[in-house]
C-alpha cells in the first residue's frame, strides 16, 4: 500500500470514530432508514460523490466512473440494523470500545467503507472499471435482501463483481451464500370454553405437534454442506380458560446448497398438507426468501477471493478463513455475479443489546478496505 494511502488513514481515524458515533445515533431499522440513507447521501456529496442518489429501496448509491453502458463493480455496507428501534439507541465508551446496538453490525463496517471511498473520490484516482459505492437497505431480518435485489435490478448483467463489507472479524471471507425460506404459519381450529367445549380442537396444541414434526427432520446434506431448521417464535390462544383457536410460528430453515434447500422446501409443504389434511386450517405466508448461489464463474470467483485474501493477510497479519453465510452477497451469487463479504472491524455481541465494536481494529480494518479497494483503481 503506498505511503500516502497509509497517511490519510491514519489523519482519519478520529474522523471515522465521530463518524461510527454519528450513525449510531440515526435509527434505522430494516424499512424505516431514511433519515440514515439521508445523512450518508449528504456526506458522499460533501465528500466528492458526484451524482449521489437514494433510489426507491431506499439505497444510497454514490456512481464513481460509472459510463452509461461500461462493466461496474460493487461496494457496499448495509445501513439498517437488526433492531426495531426508531429512537437513538444508547451509546457508551471508552478508550478501547463502543458499546451500542448495531455498533458493528453493520455500522462501523459502513462508516470504514465511506472514509475508504474518499479517498478514491477526492484524489479522483480512475477506476479499472465504473464502481458503484453503497449504503443499502434492508440486509436485515424480513427486510428480505430488499436494496441488494433492488440495486441488482437496476444494473444487473453490467456488474462484473459484488463486495459487501459486513462481519466482526478481519479474517473472515463469506463466499457461499446460506439460501433461506421464511414462514409465518398460523393454525385455526374450532376452539372454546375450556370447560364447556372439552374435546374441541386447540390451535395451540396442533401447532406444538407440528413443530414436534419439524424437529424430527433429518437435514439433507450434500458433499460439505450445511441445512438447518429453527422455529424463532410463537403467539396464540385467549386466556387460561379458552381453547385456543388460533397459533402462530415463524418457521425458517437454511442451507449453502440449493439442492437440499429445495429438499427442505418438498418437506416443509408435505407436513402442512399433513396437518391439513386432519380438517384443521393453516394459513402460509412466506416472508423472506433468500436464494443460494447459482452458476458463478469459478475463475473470477477465485481471482475475487484471492484479492481479498492478500489484503486479510496485509492489513491483519493472518490467512483468511473461508466460510458460508447470509448476507448480501446472496443476490449476486444467485445471479451469476462473482462476490465476497468481508468484516472490516472486529467486535462481540453481534444482534444483541451489548453489541461491542474494539476500537483497534479501526486502523487495521481501513488498511484492509482501502488496500482491496485499490485493487479497482488504476
Amino acid at each position: 500500500m503506498k505511503n500516502e494511502m497509509l497517511q490519510y488513514l491514519e489523519s482519519c481515524q478520529e474522523e471515522l470514530k465521530q463518524l461510527i458515533r454519528d450513525l449510531c445515533a440515526i435509527p434505522a431499522p430494516s424499512h424505516h432508514e431514511e433519515e440514515r440513507a439521508a445523512f450518508c447521501k449528504a456526506w458522499f456529496e460533501n465528500n466528492g460523490g458526484a451524482g449521489t442518489y437514494i433510489d426507491e429501496a431506499l439505497n444510497v448509491i454514490c456512481p464513481y466512473g460509472v459510463t452509461e453502458t461500461g462493466p461496474l463493480t460493487v461496494f457496499m455496507a448495509h445501513t439498517d440494523t437488526v433492531f426495531p428501534d426508531r429512537e437513538p439507541m444508547p451509546f457508551l465508551e471508552d478508550e478501547e470500545t463502543f458499546r451500542c446496538p448495531a455498533v458493528c453490525d453493520d455500522t462501523a463496517n459502513l462508516a470504514v467503507m465511506m472514509i475508504c471511498a474518499r479517498y478514491f473520490m477526492q484524489n479522483r484516482i480512475p477506476g479499472k472499471t465504473g464502481i458503484l459505492f453503497v449504503a443499502n437497505s434492508c440486509e436485515e431480518g424480513l427486510g428480505n435482501l430488499k436494496g441488494s435485489r433492488a440495486l441488482a435490478k437496476a444494473y444487473g448483467d453490467r456488474i462484473t463483481a459484488w463486495i459487501s463489507f459486513d462481519g466482526m472479524s478481519l479474517d473472515r471471507i463469506v463466499h457461499r451464500a446460506v439460501g433461506s425460506h421464511r414462514y409465518q404459519v398460523t393454525v385455526r381450529t374450532e376452539g372454546g370454553h375450556s370447560f364447556g367445549a372439552f374435546g374441541n380442537r386447540n390451535a395451540i396444541a396442533v401447532l406444538s405437534s407440528m413443530i414436534s414434526t419439524f424437529y424430527t427432520v433429518k437435514v439433507p446434506q450434500e458433499g460439505s454442506s450445511r441445512t438447518t431448521y429453527n422455529v424463532g417464535t410463537i403467539s396464540g390462544g385467549t386466556s387460561v380458560n379458552t381453547i385456543a383457536q388460533e397459533a402462530t410460528m415463524l418457521f425458517e430453515y437454511r442451507s449453502d446448497n440449493r439442492n437440499c434447500l429445495e429438499k427442505m422446501q418438498d418437506m416443509f409443504e408435505k407436513v402442512i398438507d399433513a396437518y391439513r389434511a386432519t380438517g384443521v386450517e393453516i394459513e402460509v405466508e412466506l416472508v423472506g426468501d433468500r436464494p443460494c448461489a447459482g452458476n458463478v464463474d469459478p475463475q473470477a470467483q477465485q481471482t475475487l477471493e484471492a484479492m481479498a485474501q492478500r489484503s486479510i493477510l496485509a492489513a491483519a497479519n493472518c490467512d483468511a478463513i473461508y466460510t458460508s453465510g447470509s448476507t448480501d452477497c446472496n443476490i449476486p451469487l444467485s445471479l451469476g455475479i462473482s462476490s465476497v463479504c468481508l468484516g472490516v472491524v472486529t467486535g462481540k455481541g453481534a444482534h444483541t443489546r451489548e453489541e461491542v465494536l474494539y476500537l483497534k481494529s479501526l486502523a487495521p480494518g481501513c488498511k484492509l478496505c482501502l488496500d482491496f479497494l485499490s485493487n479497482y483503481f488504476a
